[in-house]
Order: structure tokens, then sequence, then C-alpha cells
């Protein structure tokens, strides 16, 4: 069978050459006579590999010294305890509500603490981005934490809140590497993996030095204090190999292919396709604000439930798969991460004017 255009939201599609490159290395990497799946961590090949694709995401986003790399198990949503943990020092910190896994981030936090709502899109299905120039962040609040890119319902901080001198904590998981970014804005920016950089099975986590501390909160478990893992360089415990091996594969590919700058034109022109439909389809209409949009993820709708289950399985059918809506709000979504081919976008949108013209 040959390959689908994957539009999965997570664990999604990935460069077809650092798969092959993944397929020739499988039984042998680099003459070492074993699979990376199979090598010690502890190994002088593996420690190549980790202190590789370190220095590879370090040229990449241009991190300052002054922040370490974590390469961590447990997925973007262990970090939701995992802040508050090391960071609630003053245990109060703010939330902006702009999605499910945001609002997730802001329910566990209260467990550690107080978790204020600064501000929220939920009264329109998180449909655009709330103002957050002027935010109610008090002076004894320890961070303010968001969700940049709303994977389930596509939209993006195009501008980041005004932390009035706080510092900013965000998940980045569904825009990771996508765009240029300037990490020394954040305390924290991290982001699993399986949505745009890697295999589902791991979180990146860059931090800033000083919040590398000791005293965090009572209770934390020895695996989820950044000073365990940062001093361990995140070999305190067997980390996720073959994910640091394939990030590490996916950092020298976009190093390769011009770097961020080079991304972000690529992914705002296949956004433009898709979006330009969009606007002026009859049949299918975005869900998102327009100034909110995220370059990465694409909700849209017929506005009729029988429809929309007809375009997914006929979709599906042409080869163009995982287009259904997240369950919370339907409709359709088109991840079109880093690796989505732009001629994927095109077939998509032609493959929507055909079934428009048949359905109109």
């Amino acid at each position: 069978m040959s390959r689908v255009y994957n539009f999965s939201a997570g664990p999604a599609v990935l460069p077809e050459e650092v798969l092959r490159e993944a397929a020739d290395e499988m039984l042998d990497y680099k003459g070492c006579g074993m699979s990376v799946m199979e090598m010690s961590h502890r190994s002088k090949v593996f420690d190549d590999i980790i202190k590789e694709a370190e220095a590879d995401i370090r040229t990449l986003m241009n991190i300052p010294d002054n922040y370490k790399v974590l390469f961590l198990q447990g997925g973007a949503s262990q970090q939701f305890a995992a802040i508050p943990m090391n960071l609630m020092k003053n245990k109060k910190a703010g939330y902006i509500i702009t999605g499910q896994w945001a609002k997730k981030a802001y329910q566990e936090a209260k467990i550690y603490g107080e978790a204020v709502e600064l501000a929220s899109s939920a009264d329109e299905t998180f449909s655009y981005i709330p103002d957050c120039s002027d935010l109610p962040i008090t002076d004894d609040m320890d961070y303010v934490y968001i969700c940049e890119n709303n994977t389930i319902y596509g939209t993006k901080f195009k501008t980041l809140p005004n932390t009035k001198g706080k510092d900013l904590v965000a998940d980045v998981s569904s825009c990771f590497l996508s765009e240029p970014v300037d990490v020394s804005k954040y305390a924290i920016i991290y982001g699993g993996v399986q949505k745009n950089v890697g295999p589902a099975g791991m979180v990146i986590v860059i931090i800033r030095e000083d919040l590398i501390r000791d005293d965090v909160l009572p209770g934390t478990p020895t695996m989820l204090k950044y000073k365990t893992q940062a001093d361990n360089d995140s070999l305190y415990n067997t980390p996720p190999c073959y994910d640091i091996y394939i990030c590490g594969k996916v950092f020298k590919w976009l190093l390769k292919n011009g770097g961020l700058s080079a991304m972000k034109e690529l992914n705002e022109k296949k956004a433009k396709i898709l979006y330009d439909y969009l606007d002026s389809s009859k049949l299918f209409k975005g869900t998102v604000r327009k100034e909110d949009r995220s370059l990465m993820n694409v909700p849209f709708v017929t506005g009729n439930e029988e429809l929309d289950a007809k375009f997914v399985k006929e979709a599906t059918a042409a080869g163009f798969v995982n287009l259904k809506g997240h369950r919370t709000v339907g409709g359709m979504r088109a991840s079109i991460y880093n690796a989505m081919p732009i001629e994927g976008v095109e077939k998509l949108v032609e493959f929507m004017k055909k079934f428009e013209e048949e359905n109109a």
C-alpha cells in the first residue's frame, strides 16, 4: 500500500526521509551491530546520539546558555503537575484558558496551590485568543501559564501575554519547531514531541537554570524534580532512547531544510492554501477567528453532522486520513505539521472542492 496523507493531530506525520534513515539503521546503527532500540543508554554510541540531539535543537532554536534542555518521559501532560511542583513557591499561579489542554493544566495546578484563571475563551468554544494585554496578575503569582497553540480548537497566540514581569510557562506541543522563537521570553517552554517533532513517548522541556532548584513543593517525586533530571543530563533513569534518536534525525532534517525561518515560510504557504479555500467555500467553513488561526491545526465544518461524517469517510477512502475532528468539537480538523508536504494540502483542497461540487 502506498503512503497516505496523514492529517492526524498526533501521533502525527514524520518526514519520510527520517523514516527511511531509521529503517536503514533499524538492525545496525552505524556499524555497532545493534538497533538503537537495543543499546544501553550508558553506552558511548547513545551518549553521542543524545549530545548531538541537544546540540542541534540548541542551534535550531538559538537556545541561550542559561537554559537546560531536558528529554523526559511522561508526555506534556506529566508537566501539568511537574510545573507547579517545581515552581509554585508562593503556591499561586495564573492560567490563561484557551482550550482543553490549558484547562487540564489549570485543574492539575489546583492540587498544589491556588490556580487563578486570568482569562478564558471558553465562552465561544475556545475559537479565539482572549486579550492578554492587561491581565489581573498579582505580585504573589509564581508564573503565568499558556498553551501557545491549541491543537483541538486551532488557535494560536500571535502575541505573547503581558505577564507584568512574571515568568511565562508555555506548552508548545503542537507548534514546536514550526517557526523561530525567542526562548529568552519564557521561563519554561515545553512540548510533547508526538505532534510536530517525533514519535509519542517524550516531552522536551527547555528551562531557565535559575528555576532548577532543590526547594520544590514537599512530596514532589524525585523523578519530577527538574534538578534531578538536569543534574543527570536527562539520564537519571533509562530515557526514551528511540524517541531521542528520531527527534535528533528530525532536528537534522530541519537544519538541512533551512531551519525554523524556512519552516515558518513553508507552513504559512500551506495554511494559506487551506484557509483561502475555506474562506471562499460555500460548504465548508473554518471555526476560528481569522487573526487567531493556527498554522498547524485547521478545524472546519459543513454545519451538518451527517455531511461531516460523509466527508470524513470519503476522504479516508481517497487517502486523506485522520481528518475527523476531536470528539469534544466534532467536524473536521487537518493538522498540517512540518512534515506534511505542500502537495498534501493542495490535494486535500482539490478533494474538498470536488466534494463541495457533488454535495452542493
